[in-house]
């Protein structure tokens, strides 16, 4: 499900240094922007966990490259096995649990800065401290402002199901921005799998490649494809997606059951 949810009451405020995205290597001020660790006491969304150097994490951004969040897990990765993260938290801070370690804020940072951070460690280090905020892009983004009063951003899914048969229906859905198709699909009764793998699939792992949608509109809205999401679907049309990697940001409408190519039907 969306990791998008309402907020406890009576939080305090959060107290949130942000690093935006739109830093640049000529911006001295954000030179010791890693020497004060975020307190995590300040938001109840915040966590820091303490995992092996070896994440098991896939990690991904929105579509301006940047605030960087858990796309997918190693099943049998430190991250997957600590418990304590979850598929769509997004990164805020990296430190290495060495002497003399210090916090790197990654707030918002584009993606190819969050893994020289990564790559840049000292091979001595194999434990990491990774702070992680629960909850959208925008929310992240409202927490560092300290605007607490934010309303969620609402999205609508257009489904139209069975396109071009006599029981063709379309149902219109809200989400919070930045929901998985596949899920707030099922979550809605709403089958997304052609043949037997509506009770063979991988339950949104990306490992089966059959929840195939086409985003027939505000596909621009949307996460852009994995190289293994491309490979996989290398057969149909461009706007052909897994629903389990697909996020909208915007409105968008999507057909279920799209005709597919001989490749899909092996799977």
């Amino acid at each position: 499900a969306t990791l998008d949810r309402p907020v406890p009451p009576g939080r305090r405020t959060p107290v949130i240094p942000y690093l935006a995205s739109s830093t640049s290597d000529d911006d001295d001020d954000d030179d010791d922007a890693g020497e004060q660790p975020i307190d995590v006491s300040t938001d109840t969304r915040l966590r820091r966990v303490r995992i092996s150097r070896a994440t098991g994490i896939e990690w991904g951004t929105d579509l301006s490259f940047s605030f960087v969040y858990v796309r997918d897990m190693d099943p049998a990765g430190s991250a997957s096995i600590s418990g304590e993260i979850e598929v769509g938290d997004q990164l805020c801070e990296l430190r290495p649990v060495a002497e003399g370690g210090e916090a790197t804020n990654l707030i918002g940072a584009p993606f190819d800065q969050v893994m020289n951070a990564f790559a840049g460690l000292d091979r001595k280090v194999t434990t990491l401290d990774l702070v992680f905020f629960r909850g959208t892009k925008d929310e992240l983004k409202d927490a560092c402002s300290g605007d607490s009063n934010a309303e969620p951003e609402i999205i609508t899914i257009t489904v139209v199901q069975n396109k071009g048969a006599k029981d063709e229906t379309t149902r219109y859905i809200q989400a919070m921005a930045g929901a998985n198709v596949r899920q707030t699909l099922v979550d809605n009764g709403i089958n997304v799998y052609q043949s037997v793998t509506r009770w063979t699939n991988c339950k949104g792992k990306q490992l089966c490649g059959t929840c195939i949608v086409n985003v027939k509109e505000g596909g621009a809205d949307t996460n852009r494809k994995s190289i293994d999401e491309s490979s996989t679907l290398r057969e149909n049309p461009e706007s052909y997606r897994l629903s389990c990697v697909t996020f909208a940001y915007g409105d968008v409408t999507v057909e279920t059951f799209p005709p597919i190519k001989a490749a899909q039907w092996t799977r």
